[in-house]
Order: C-alpha cells, then sequence, then structure tokens
C-alpha cells in the first residue's frame, strides 16, 4: 500500500508542475473517493504535505523578490486567528460522524468546484487584470484581511483554497502587481497558514504520518517531471481537462455521503 501512495504523490506532484495548480485539489478528493480515507484524515495529511512541499517554493521566490510580505501579513491576520476557530471548533465535534463527515465533504466539494471556476477564468482574469483597477470604497487592507478569513476557514476545513482561488482573488485585489509576484505571495502565505491549520489537525488526531511521508517521497521528482513535461503539452487542454475533473470530483464529494 506504501508504494501505492508514493506512485499518488508522483502523480499529484507531476500534474502540479504540469498545470501549477495546488496538490490539495487534486491529493485530498484521491484520498477520500479513491484509497477512502476519512475526509478528516485527508485533510490533515494534506495539509501537512503543502505546507512542506511548498517551502522550498516560498524560500525561491522571496530570493526573486517575488513576495509582497505587506500582503501576507494582511492575509496572515485574517487566516490564522480563522484558521484557530475552525480548528477549535473541530475539536468538539466527532469528525467520524455521519453528519460531520458529509459537511466536510460538501465544504471540500464546494471548494473544488469554486476552484475549477478560478482555473477556468483565471487567463482571463490575468489579461483584464492589467487593464483595470478594482472599484470599491473598502480600503483594500480590509478585503485582504477579509480574504484571508475566508482562505483560513475553506483552507483547514478542505484543504483547497490556497492556490487557484487564493491567486484569483489577489489579482482582483491588486490587478496592478505582475503576475509573478501575485503567485509567489500566495505560495508564501500558504506555507505558514497549511503548516498552522496541519497542526491543529495532528492535534486533533487526524494527520496519518506514514501516508504523509509516502506521499512527499513521490512528490518531489513528481513535480520536477511535471514541470519538464509542461512545455511539450498544451496548457490550454491541461486546464480545460483539470476543470473538468475538479467539477466533477466537487460534485461527487457534495453527494459522497448519500452513497456511502
Amino acid at each position: 500500500m506504501i508504494f501505492e501512495y508514493i506512485i499518488s504523490g508522483f502523480a499529484v506532484g507531476a500534474l502540479v508542475g504540469l498545470t501549477g495548480v495546488g496538490g490539495g485539489s487534486l491529493m485530498t478528493p484521491l484520498l477520500v473517493l479513491f484509497f477512502k480515507f476519512p475526509t478528516a484524515v485527508a485533510v490533515g495529511t494534506d495539509l501537512l504535505y503543502a505546507a512542506i512541499t511548498k517551502s522550498a517554493g516560498a524560500v525561491s521566490h522571496h530570493k526573486l523578490g517575488h513576495v509582497d510580505w505587506q500582503i501576507v501579513r494582511n492575509l496572515l491576520l485574517g487566516s490564522l486567528p480563522s484558521s484557530f476557530l475552525v480548528t477549535h471548533y473541530l475539536k468538539d465535534i466527532d469528525l467520524y460522524s455521519l453528519q460531520n463527515v458529509e459537511m466536510i465533504n460538501i465544504t471540500l466539494g464546494i471548494a473544488l468546484i469554486l476552484t475549477s471556476i478560478a482555473v477556468l477564468f483565471q487567463p482571463i482574469i490575468i489579461k483584464k487584470s492589467v487593464k483595470q483597477k478594482l472599484k470599491t470604497s473598502l480600503n483594500i487592507n480590509v478585503l485582504t484581511i477579509l480574504l484571508g478569513i475566508f482562505l483560513g476557514v475553506v483552507v483547514t476545513l478542505t484543504s483547497v483554497g490556497a492556490g487557484a482561488i487564493g491567486v484569483t482573488a489577489l489579482l482582483l485585489l491588486y490587478p496592478k502587481i505582475q503576475l509573478r509576484k501575485i503567485i509567489g505571495t500566495d505560495i508564501a502565505h500558504a506555507v505558514p497558514l497549511t503548516l498552522f491549520a496541519g497542526i491543529g489537525h495532528y492535534n486533533l488526531g487526524t494527520v496519518d504520518i506514514n501516508l504523509l511521508i509516502a506521499l512527499l517521497i513521490g512528490s518531489v521528482p513528481g513535480v520536477l517531471f511535471g514541470s519538464k513535461l509542461s512545455v511539450r503539452i498544451d496548457e490550454k487542454f491541461l486546464r480545460f481537462i483539470l476543470v473538468i475533473i475538479l467539477f466533477i470530483v466537487g460534485v461527487q464529494l457534495m453527494f459522497k455521503a448519500n452513497y456511502v
């Protein structure tokens, strides 16, 4: 079984390298639907998996000057407290009861559907974001903190959202900032958030360490393989396939409690 987990880590890593979409959008549903892990365990394990795998990317983007630390700070002002509150809420409920499993699955399904929409429209948003400025009477820092609150809740509950959803929202909030800096900033925020949420899940007992190690063994070469392969495969085709997969899996998870 460990070998299958390593292969899964490699496959998800390759898809991340090919598409740039966060592993949480792919790994968590794979663990739930294919390997039949309890949703809470899949989420908790994937959070620490994400924190470790994204750390190297965050350091690299920082060295290149692709991180806006003021935006990261504002995001964390919202995401860490909301993540703590969600973890505190999860501590007081039975994560394996049918009702709560259904709640987490529905939340995960919605997050995947939102991610599929974000992936679909991200190229359009990237093109338009450089041409127009977001018109709002609200302070941009307040909106960034609110975005952090949203991401903190969704990521802690589902392990999904710190990638495609975060980047898309930041593009709307900061249309004048270069895409590479938006991506670097999003990754820099994702590392402490997923680590904080992952530690919270570890304290809840919803992290499988052996699974985590196996996934990491597979994912590192997978990302390298996918990155090299990406120059040979049409990005638009891959993005379209990924959107369909995320949407279908999201819908399937939303209705999973009806057939488990």
